[in-house]
């Protein structure tokens, strides 16, 4: 009987101390000297993702986390995916963070201005994105930075971009100026995507949009330089020199020279204070523009002041 209670006794030291021993693992964190993101494929078995938290040095030892994790039903609510680990963490505190569904987020941004077939070339190139993708009609992408997780389609960011640039335009079309020659918001997508490319200088992008709106009331040409570039590449390359008066000459509805009013499409995507900057333009008399040389443009009512402009141009670049 003394061997006995003996045994029991040391049997219930033995479990009592394992069991404390277990809390203040499981409880105690780890030191996370720096951002950890780890990565959960997709079907990993609960022994799996053990020994991949074990490797990235985030749990002291598997067999904790795999007794924790079934106890407590984690296995099934854990996700597949990144997860970024900044500070601390104990073990517990890692088995909710991975049930969580709270991803690490990556980013990728359109700039302004960039045609469809760029922006295909930016999904192309990521390679955090997964899967084919349709390329999107001129225009239909809004410039922006996007949030994806690893491995999400790249078919799914372009929708992403479509809506939000159908939500800008539609939102600048119902709160547009009174009076402006245009007879939908895809002309005025159209127009925002000349403006978005004729000045890279956020405060002229109003004063250029009314040398444009300005134009249009007077049924004159347009004339303006990027759609004739886009009449050379199709928004598919850089044309890589300046233009020339044979360029001028080209036989394309995109070219504003030779024909009158709005090309057919887009030339670009244009950011939203460009289409804002069409919605509501400046009130001038300017019919011209033309490079100051210093980043910006002069402007003119005339065509003698809009020459006088260009000598000023040409004399500055020499």
């Amino acid at each position: 009987m003394k061997k006995l209670l003996f045994l029991l006794i040391f049997l219930g030291g033995a479990t009592a101390f394992a069991y404390f021993k277990a809390v203040q693992i499981i409880h105690t964190p780890i030191p996370v000297y720096e951002n950890v993101i780890v990565q959960i494929p997709s079907g990993a078995s609960l022994e799996k993702i053990a020994a991949i938290l074990e490797d990235a040095k985030l749990i002291e030892n598997r067999y904790y986390f795999l007794l924790y994790a079934k106890f407590n039903r984690i296995y099934p609510r854990i996700k597949a995916g990144e997860y970024l680990v900044e500070h601390d963490v104990s073990l517990t505190q890692l088995a909710e963070l991975l049930a969580s569904g709270k991803l690490y987020m990556r980013k990728i941004t359109f700039p302004e201005g960039k045609t469809s077939c760029e922006i295909g070339k930016i999904l192309q190139n990521n390679n955090l994105l997964d899967g084919k993708f349709n390329l999107p009609d001129e225009g239909t992408i809004l410039p922006e930075t996007y949030t994806f997780s690893r491995g999400e389609n790249r078919q799914k960011i372009i929708e992403q971009g479509q809506r939000a640039m159908a939500y800008v335009l539609e939102q600048a079309w119902q709160e547009r100026d009174a009076g402006l020659p245009l007879k939908n918001k895809e002309e005025m997508l159209i127009l925002a995507s000349i403006v978005e490319k004729e000045t890279g200088v956020a405060s002229e992008r109003p004063q250029v949009a009314s040398v444009f709106i300005n134009r249009l009331r007077k049924g004159m040409l347009l004339q303006t330089d990027p759609t004739v570039i886009y009449a050379l590449t199709l928004g598919k390359k850089d044309l890589g020199r300046a233009l020339t008066r044979r360029d001028l000459e080209i036989d394309s509805p995109y070219n504003t020279y030779k024909y009158a009013g709005l090309p057919p499409t887009p030339i670009c995507n244009p950011g939203k204070a460009a289409i804002m900057a069409v919605a509501h333009p400046d009130k001038t008399p300017y019919l011209y523009f033309v490079a100051s040389g210093t980043g910006g443009h002069n402007f003119a009512r005339t065509l003698n002041e809009h020459n006088a402009n260009v000598q000023k141009w040409r004399r500055f670049n020499k």
